[in-house]
């Protein structure tokens, strides 16, 4: 039987997100040869953790599905015995980088990464707390079992099941290494009232996040699409590729990513800086592995606290960050698409040690770009006034320290990035045999936390977590 991860990442009031993302748990589990384990990352205050405890002991329990509640406490423990047991050098600096003391989008998942590997699943399916699910027919419209269909097997196995194939013939060996969708609704990155205020001023703020040396032609349709994902088309019937899966065409809320690819390279571990779980498709694509692109996009809803207070300049710093990173990935980028089928191994997987050199080489990058973009961003928000006068002021008064940040971000990734396949091969072999089925059985999240060889038994859809967390993981990339 397979074991996949479905995990949901949150720092804020989850209940009904956790309810629905259950439901679609139960509902690829139902008829399949899958075990489901449903993974909550939780980094809540006090009060919202309390709730969501209450709201996992509650779930119905669904035939092939285990909920595995981890909070804070319980999730560093577990790190620091993997860590422990990969011997691998600066233990204290790779826990701090996977379970950093701020908002990091890449570190969130990057942590369901190594749970997997320790309740041997083959693959890791991402939801975000700021997003639903659309319906057809009253019925909600899940990913979930499409992606169990699609992720894993050669592209010739899958071409049959898909509605179209654009993917080379030369790659038809090669597995199937991620399948991912777009969301409706609101955009990815809470831009639109700039929109509002002065579409000029957009156009720049957005541009600022187009590749230099695009034609204007492309540059103008980038900024155009930029955030918006699918836009606001509904489904009506499933459209699915079988291709190289461009970066800009799926959402981290609604992907999945097949093991051979997380369990040799991670997610950047950066702070407060959007877009930073963006990594491993730019390197599924630039590698030439096979991916399914679909049309069940989730609906994306903006929460209201990055719209007031100390929220909006904390999200706009991190929208500063994501600005700043840029021409450090692009060089990354540039250095991978070159590397092209280099990247892989003789048996078709991602080489750990190809990629690590391309994120040093970015990281000594030339600051000028991204303090020209900071300066762009500043003047621009400058002319908008108000609140976004009071952001512009903010960064400009911390420039340096925030083009240091990107930088040593980079190199932190280059750091995680060569300890990587041992934190992964530790966290695979930390825990005895997971759960053989759908009936009663223990849950290895919480005995690893422990230390325990032996499960101790609990039925599907139900989850344990600690007593403490700090606000240290992200529901959403934007």
């Amino acid at each position: 039987m397979r074991r996949v991860c479905l995990t949901l990442p949150t720092n804020r009031p989850s209940a009904a997100t956790i309810r629905a993302v259950a439901e679609e748990a139960a509902h690829g589990a139902r008829g399949s040869d899958t075990e489901v384990h449903l993974l909550v990352l939780d980094s809540s205050d006090p009060a919202t953790l309390a709730a969501h405890r209450e709201v996992v002991a509650a779930l119905s329990p669904a035939p092939g599905v285990v909920v595995h509640h981890y909070d804070e406490d319980r999730q560093r423990t577990f790190l620091r015995k993997v860590i422990e047991r990969s011997g691998a050098a600066s233990p204290g600096r790779l826990l701090d980088l996977v379970l950093p003391s701020g908002t990091s989008y890449g570190a969130c998942t990057d942590r369901a990464f190594l749970l997997a590997e320790a309740l041997g699943c083959s693959s890791v399916h991402r939801r975000d707390s700021d997003s639903r699910y659309q319906y057809l027919d009253g019925e909600p419209v899940f990913p979930f079992p499409l992606e169990l269909a699609t992720l894993g097997p050669p592209a010739s196995e899958v071409s049959g099941r898909v509605t179209r194939s654009r993917l080379d013939p030369a790659f038809a060996d090669r597995p199937v290494s991620l399948v991912g969708g777009s969301f409706v609704g609101e955009m990815s990155v809470d831009l639109d009232e700039i929109r509002r205020l002065d579409p000029a001023v957009y156009e720049e703020v957005v541009g600022l996040s187009v590749p230099e040396g695009m034609p204007e032609l492309w540059r103008r349709n980038l900024i155009a699409e930029s955030f918006r994902g699918a836009g606001n088309t509904a489904f009506t019937r499933d459209l699915t590729t079988l291709t190289r899966v461009s970066p800009t065409r799926v959402d981290m809320c609604n992907i999945a990513l097949d093991r051979e690819v997380y369990s040799r390279v991670p997610l950047p571990p950066a702070l407060d800086t959007i877009g930073s779980d963006y990594f491993l498709i730019h390197l599924v694509h630039d590698a030439g592995l096979p991916g399914v692109l679909h049309n069940r996009h989730i609906v994306n809803y903006h929460t209201p606290e990055r719209r007031s207070g100390a929220g909006f300049l904390a999200y706009h710093l991190r929208y500063a960050k994501f600005l700043l990173s840029g021409p450090l990935f692009e060089a990354v980028y540039d250095t991978l698409r070159q590397a092209g089928d280099a990247l892989l191994d003789g048996d078709g997987r991602i080489r750990p040690e190809a990629v690590a050199p391309a994120l040093r080489a970015g990281a000594a990058v030339d600051r000028t770009r991204g303090a020209e973009r900071l300066a762009a961003l500043t003047g621009a928000y400058r002319r908008l006034g108000g609140r976004y006068a009071e952001a512009a002021h903010r960064l400009t008064g911390h420039a340096e320290e925030l083009l240091d940040e990107v930088h040593r971000d980079l190199a932190d990734f280059a750091l995680l990035a060569d300890a990587w396949p041992a934190l992964t091969l530790a966290a695979r072999t930390l825990g005895g045999p997971g759960p053989a089925n759908g009936a009663v059985r223990g849950s290895r999240a919480q005995d690893l936390a422990h230390g325990s060889a032996d499960g101790a038994a609990h039925t599907p859809m139900s989850g344990t977590t600690g007593d403490r967390t700090d606000r240290r993981t992200a529901g959403s990339p934007a």
